[in-house]
């Protein structure tokens, strides 16, 4: 793979600016703006990170995520930049591009989540499970949905993912001018694509981290293709993927002890002993140095008499976790430049970096005392009632939506809720398309809208389509 191909600035649809308008930015910067302008970015605000339908100021939501990520990811591009200009040397990177990595970086951070449903990662789980449970019972024209959709169709809703919805919302979703969504650069595109392959190329015993979901859904084949040509990854990870990636894995998996924290589901000391009790014969000096930091972290806020010594102590260790993370994440670029260049690398950054045994630590305590907690399971009991509800109403509706088929006046009425964004542009694609592919569009106009809710309209819909008052 080439950098020059790799930082592609084309958009699917050819955009010019109008001369003489002064706009010096870059097209890289331009995206920027078009996503930080748009209401599905917005929309973030109100869709969880881990503590669904929470009422504090203080913890995450996935839009204060977002912007987490896109900091990181920002400064591990500068950071990695430099390393191939002033260490590498790799003569086809030029001084120019630095920027432009840390732009396409950027705004990849934001972009990450854009697409997830309500109510977190559980939200993908029970959209998964119910369409692995109802399939087989839909039925279209008397035959059910699993002898009437192709596999690759029916695997589309069985490995749902956010990471694929995104692709999806901003190429063709974020319907402002026309079906090319935000119409972003291909560089862009191609750096949130995690996960290169159908839902039919998944394999997560491959030990290749390219193939762990799926990354683009069989209607949007014809746009994956066209980043994959444009940038020269033809079925590999974009490098820049890679460092999104880690710029993910620092932000949550610090944000959610923090997070944790200040829930009251894990105290300063509980941090501090499953910290130091964490695989004992695994742990290295670093590994030990920073158990400590946390400690005089501790002191230090004690001596300064803060009101809040303990959480203050875990919020100041993070910051400087997430340095540690940084660093350890650009060693691993840099130590696999090669392999990433040549996509042949499988792993993550960290494998095998100094740092990996942290990573590991942070991400099973937060499990444990967060993501198991009874508040969190509780929540997510009540959201797959909500899945439940709006993706059986909506689903039935859907099926015979846009066909000869009748529909009731109670089916009309919900197709006429769906966003006309949306449905103008199943109307777009499905023009032309033969009955099995329109009503796979369908289906997928139904994930479209829900993924487009926030837990809190998502929540009231509920309520209202049940009479709750």
């Amino acid at each position: 793979m080439q950098w020059k191909n790799l930082l592609c600035p084309d958009r699917i649809r050819d955009y010019k600016g109008t001369p003489g308008r002064g706009d010096l930015r870059t097209e890289f910067e331009k995206d920027y703006h078009r996503i930080i302008g748009s209401a599905s970015f917005r929309r973030l605000q109100d869709k969880t990170q881990v503590f669904p339908l929470d009422k504090s100021d203080f913890i995450r939501t996935r839009l204060t995520h977002s912007l987490e990520v896109s900091s990181l990811a920002k400064s591990l591009g500068q950071n990695v930049s430099e390393e191939i200009l002033q260490n590498i040397k790799d003569e086809s990177f030029l001084p120019s591009y630095k920027a432009d990595v840390c732009d396409i970086l950027q705004c990849a951070g934001l972009l990450h989540d854009i697409g997830n449903p309500p109510f977190g990662h559980f939200g993908e789980t029970a959209i998964r499970d119910w369409f692995r449970i109802h399939m087989p019972l839909l039925k279209w024209k008397g035959k059910p949905l699993t002898d009437v959709l192709t596999p690759q169709m029916q695997a589309d809703f069985y490995h749902f993912e956010g990471n694929t919805q995104a692709l999806r919302l901003v190429t063709k979703l974020h319907y402002l001018v026309d079906a090319h969504g935000m119409n972003l650069t291909k560089a862009l595109l191609g750096t949130i694509i995690k996960y290169p392959v159908s839902s039919l190329e998944i394999d997560k015993k491959s030990g290749d981290i390219r193939t762990k979901k799926m990354g683009y859904f069989l209607a949007d084949e014809e746009t994956f293709r066209d980043i994959q040509e444009s940038t020269g990854t033809h079925g590999k990870r974009h490098p820049l993927a890679f460092l999104l990636e880690a710029a993910d894995d620092i932000a949550y998996k610090t944000a959610d002890i923090e997070d944790a924290v200040k829930k009251g589901c894990l105290s300063y000391e509980q941090l501090l002993q499953e910290l130091r009790e964490y695989q004992t014969e695994e742990q290295d000096e670093a590994y030990r140095d920073l158990t400590g930091l946390l400690e005089k972290r501790y002191q230090r806020a004690c001596e300064k008499k803060m009101d809040h010594p303990r959480s203050n102590a875990v919020q100041n260790w993070l910051v400087r976790v997430q340095g540690r993370m940084i660093q350890s994440a650009t060693a691993g670029f840099v130590e696999h430049y090669e392999e990433l260049m040549a996509g042949r690398y499988q792993s993550d950054l960290f494998d095998g970096i100094p740092g990996t045994l942290l990573m590991e630590a942070l991400g099973d305590i937060a499990y444990q005392y967060a993501f198991v907690s009874t508040p969190i399971l509780k929540l997510e009991i009540g959201a797959d009632a909500i899945f439940d509800f709006l993706l059986r109403k909506y689903v039935d509706a859907a099926i015979l939506y846009d066909s000869d088929e009748p529909m009731t006046e109670v089916q009309k009425k919900l197709m006429s809720m769906i966003s006309d964004n949306y449905k103008a542009v199943y109307h777009i694609h499905a023009e032309g398309k033969d009955e099995t592919e329109r009503l796979y569009l369908r289906l997928l106009l139904v994930t479209d809208e829900i993924c487009g809710m926030t837990d809190s309209y998502a929540k009231e819909l509920y309520q209202e389509f049940s009479g709750i008052t």
